[in-house]
């Protein structure tokens, strides 16, 4: 029977807890954001229609309008949204209404008066004991643009002025500023949700929350922001001492909305990870590896030939011994990984015995991208900075031969399974098979584009060889690749606030930062 399996190793993801040293994350929110934020919450729920249904209603003990009776509203344009930022005093709105009013005017019949009004409102924006950003609404004002009345053209003008006048007074104010209420309400709403506990898979949670008050000048709102990490089992996660923090921050460009995420809070985003990259790699495990056996130890090392017999299998354990650590400059982002290899040989008919440990240390490109909101990472091997004995059952050898062949194994075996737990890819199982007879098994890293669709690709076996050719026709003999799409998982849940969307984010990298350039206007 064919054999179609495909490994996808999930893995969950912590970050830092942010403390005194400073914040893990800061958001720049452009003026044109909260301009879009403003206008999707006004049309989302249709919070003027509302108003103005409600306006009609017949209350109970309600004063009745002098002059008008059985008021109601229709033609309620879209509103024209204006805003403006202002240090020390917050956010300054002003909506331009269009509608027309309706009902029996004083001197009988119907009345109706279309008119354009302007809705003035101001808030703070203040962080409550909680963490979270939210406006406070201090004052509406609302002031009469045009007015045009079907009532009879013979009225003498300061009556009619002076009805106009009184009528719109009162009726305007209580129809129009509990609508600016419900928008502050609505956009505090948008900003509740960055503080929401995120599930982590099975990992934990991660919670963003303000560190220090907002601060704000003409064209942009900035936020520094903590992440408050609990594992599982509730515990909260450290921040290590020793990573440097955010000295200076980027300039900001214009018409965009800007996140920036400190090297130390990606770093200690992988210490927790760092046990979910724990891999035994195996003989004939990874296509591109040499074989794993006591044979191709011996040709590099000859205390092994001459203590273990030949052809026994090998298992590499790659483990994290250290946490690992993010560094960033201008357009560059590294991982170093400080990893330990140990070297153990399986004979069929005993159990397995540990040859030797070697501390290796990596040197890895990262790349960063954004899929379902999540801020996701892939790594190239650079370069071994350090191989090293660390223990032996053999005595003391030179471990420098070693090296490449390690390199190879962190290359194609465990830098992939990486990128597979925490950005993307996938460690895809391959069979191959004659009838029911399994002659090899084995699995490989694909990386996928953006969003691949699932693909199946058919490889053969010509009946007189044993080599794998994609081209050869078949008739009993083949095998079975199957690369499934990848499950998006793994990553930084990025802060989900006012409907940014990261997915359009320009990524670059910064002094011991990462920066995510979101445009205003979808490009």
């Amino acid at each position: 029977m064919s054999g179609i399996w495909c490994i996808l190793l999930l893995g969950g993801w912590l970050a830092w807890s942010g403390g005194a040293a400073g914040p893990g994350a800061v958001i720049r929110i452009d003026l044109g954001t909260i301009d879009h934020a403003v206008s999707t919450a006004l049309n989302e729920s249709d919070v003027l229609q509302k108003m103005a249904e409600e306006a009609a209603k017949k209350k109970p003990n309600a004063k009745p309008i002098k002059g008008i009776s059985g008021l109601k509203v229709k033609d309620l344009r879209p509103p024209v949204i204006s805003l403006a930022l202002s240090p020390g005093s917050g956010l300054f709105m002003a909506v331009l209404v269009q509608m027309t009013i309706t009902g029996k005017s004083f001197i009988g019949g119907s009345m109706e008066m279309a008119l354009a009004a302007n809705l003035t409102a101001s808030s703070r924006l203040r962080q409550d004991s909680a963490g979270i950003p939210s406006f406070s609404a201090r004052n509406c004002h609302v002031a009469l643009v045009s007015v045009k009345t079907n009532l009879p053209s013979s009225m003498l003008p300061k009556v009619l002025s002076k009805f106009l006048d009184s009528t719109l007074q009162k009726v305007l104010p209580g129809l129009l500023c509990p609508a600016m209420d419900a928008v502050f309400d609505l956009l505090n709403a948008k900003l509740t949700t960055m503080t929401s506990e995120i599930p982590l898979g099975t990992a934990g949670t991660l919670q963003y929350a303000l560190l220090n008050p907002p601060e704000m000048n003409e064209t942009f709102i900035e936020l520094d922001l903590k992440t408050i990490l609990h594992q599982k089992e509730g515990k909260e996660v450290d921040l290590p001492t020793d990573q440097p923090s955010l000295a200076s921050l980027p300039p900001k460009r214009d018409a965009a909305t800007q996140l920036i995420l400190s090297a130390d809070f990606l770093s200690a985003e992988l210490s927790v990870l760092q046990a979910s990259f724990n891999l035994n790699i195996s003989n004939n495990m990874v296509l591109e590896l040499p074989p794993l056996t006591t044979t191709m130890l011996g040709a590099l090392i000859p205390e092994i030939s001459r203590l273990l017999p030949p052809s026994q299998p090998v298992v590499v354990e790659m483990r994290e011994a250290k946490a690992p650590v993010v560094t960033m400059s201008l357009d560059k982002s590294f991982v170093q990984l400080f990893s330990t290899a140990e070297f153990w040989v399986s004979p069929s008919d005993s159990s397995a015995e540990s040859l030797f440990v070697l501390d290796v240390h990596s040197n890895l490109e990262a790349q960063f991208t954004v899929a379902e909101e999540n801020l996701q990472l892939s790594l190239a091997l650079q370069s071994l900075s350090r191989v090293a004995l660390a223990s032996s059952s053999l005595g003391t050898f030179d471990e420098l031969p070693l090296k490449g062949v390690l390199a190879d194994i962190i290359h194609v075996a465990y830098v992939p399974s990486i990128n597979s737990k925490h950005g993307y890819g996938s460690f895809c199982g391959f069979t191959i098979c004659t009838g029911k007879t399994v002659l090899i098994s084995f699995a490989t890293h694909f990386a996928f584009p953006r969003s691949p669709e699932i693909s199946m690709s058919l490889f053969t076996i010509p009946k007189t060889s044993q080599s794998v050719s994609k081209n050869s026709t078949l008739e009993h003999q083949f095998i079975w690749l199957t690369c499934m799409e990848r499950v998006l998982h793994g990553g930084v849940p990025l802060p989900d606030l006012l409907g940014i969307t990261y997915g359009r984010a320009n990524i670059s990298a910064f002094e011991n930062a990462l920066v995510l350039d979101v445009p205003v206007t979808e490009t």
